[in-house]
């Protein structure tokens, strides 16, 4: 990046924040066919080709152990209308399921007249379905979308990745007000990890699916950026669920979404879209962030040893998701 400017970040957090997470039902579930026993065809090894000058912070052995934890866990999201939710959380490993939310609303006559939508996030699905070339598609479009996040070093040398654990200027706060997840007095909620979790509403969404507990990261936010296995499992709570408008990256990127013509057909461009379409979507061929996604997830692809020939990769004339 060297780290893109605050106010580039602001602008993508300040409107996940404002969004929340959800999902308007265009994914289809994932399928289990194919599905691998080892989460991940990713060796350390390829780790450490990567991200050859990362902090020392991010280890092989904290991904594995992210991998393993959120494996564990599913995640169903119901929605009556457009903000009002449910979300039930399940623990794979005790069969055990909890409401971690369910917004006052829910059971208001009102409500049910209004449409009703779900989806379920199993987390175990990530970089394991559809076989070994949709597998390393996924983990080289998640880890260029990392790369560029926490790099700290010269454009083209793809060798500068994971090397931030939290944004440089430490001193915005990243509040807004959240009924559902309020922040915690005294407590800051810049970007940390390697996809820059940021503001309250991000932080409490996420500690409910990684923990079934909003408050964890509510009052301890600095945890994602302590606990590198943390840091693992908010990104990849971030690139498994739907968010508003938008689907999942990982649906997405193994073709399990159905497109509109409006944002363009699935492909590593559409993850960009979902990521920070606001600031790099929709704006030419020549946005450098966004060439700069492109190019970490080329160099990946070609260190995996498989080419996405028939990738959409920019998102340079992609319509924007609606907020």
């Amino acid at each position: 990046m060297k780290l893109r400017t605050i106010s580039i970040l602001a602008a993508r957090t300040i409107f996940l924040a404002i969004i929340l997470f959800s999902c308007r039902g265009k994914a289809k579930s994932t399928s289990q066919e194919g599905k691998s026993e080892v989460p991940v065809s990713f060796s350390k090894k390829e780790f450490e080709t990567f991200f050859p000058n990362r902090n020392r912070f991010y280890s092989y052995e904290d991904f594995e152990r992210a991998i393993s934890h959120m494996s564990k866990i599913k995640v169903k999201i119901e929605t009556r209308g457009k903000w009002i939710y449910k979300i039930t959380r399940t623990d794979k490993s005790t069969g055990e399921s909890k409401v971690i939310r369910q917004d006052k609303e829910w059971d208001e006559p009102w409500a049910k007249d209004k449409g009703y939508d779900s989806y379920m996030v199993d987390y175990a699905d990530f970089g394991t379905v559809k076989g070994s070339d949709y597998q390393k598609k996924e983990i080289a479009a998640f880890f260029a979308h990392v790369a560029h996040e926490t790099r700290n070093g010269t454009n083209g040398k793809f060798d500068d990745g994971l090397m931030l654990k939290n944004e440089i200027d430490t001193t915005l706060t990243y509040i807004v007000p959240n009924a559902n997840y309020p922040a915690v007095d005294g407590q800051k909620y810049y970007g940390r990890g390697p996809l820059q979790l940021s503001y309250n509403g991000n932080f409490g969404f996420a500690s409910e699916c990684i923990f079934g507990d909003k408050n964890i990261l509510l009052k301890d936010p600095g945890m994602v950026s302590r606990k590198a296995d943390v840091a693992f499992e908010s990104a990849i709570f971030y690139w498994m669920t739907p968010q508003a408008s938008k689907p999942s990256c990982h649906d997405v990127i193994i073709d399990n979404y159905k497109t509109s013509s409006d944002n363009g057909r699935n492909g590593f461009g559409l993850t960009i879209n979902i990521i920070n379409g606001a600031l790099e979507c929709n704006r030419g061929e020549n946005n450098e962030a966004m060439q700069d996604r492109i190019s970490f997830y080329k160099h990946f692809l070609k260190l995996l040893g498989i080419d996405d020939k028939n990738c959409e990769c920019s998102c340079g004339k992609m319509k924007l998701f609606p907020a």
